[in-house]
C-alpha cells in the first residue's frame, strides 16, 4: 500500500509540474513600454505631441490636418 501512494504522489507531483510549465509557456508576453517617444511642436498652434501622432507636411509637424490646411492657406 505504501508504494502504491508513494507512486500516486509522484505522477500527482509530475502532474503539477507539467501543468506549471505549460502555463508559463503559454503565459502572453506583456509589451514593455518603450520608453519616452519624441515630443514635436504643431507649427501652427505650438501644441506638443507626440511625433506618431502629429501629421507632417514640408518637414514641419502639426497636431492635426486641419491645422496643416490652415497653415498652408497662411491664415492665422
Amino acid at each position: 500500500m505504501a508504494k502504491f501512494l508513494l507512486l500516486l504522489a509522484v505522477i500527482a507531483l509530475v502532474y503539477w509540474i507539467l501543468r506549471c510549465y505549460r502555463k508559463s509557456v503559454e503565459k502572453p508576453k506583456q509589451r514593455e513600454p518603450s520608453g519616452a517617444e519624441d515630443m514635436v511642436r504643431c507649427s501652427h498652434c505650438g501644441v506638443y505631441l507626440p511625433r506618431s501622432e502629429s501629421v507632417m507636411a514640408q518637414d514641419r509637424f502639426f497636431c492635426s490636418e486641419a491645422h496643416r490646411r490652415l497653415d498652408q492657406t497662411g491664415s492665422r
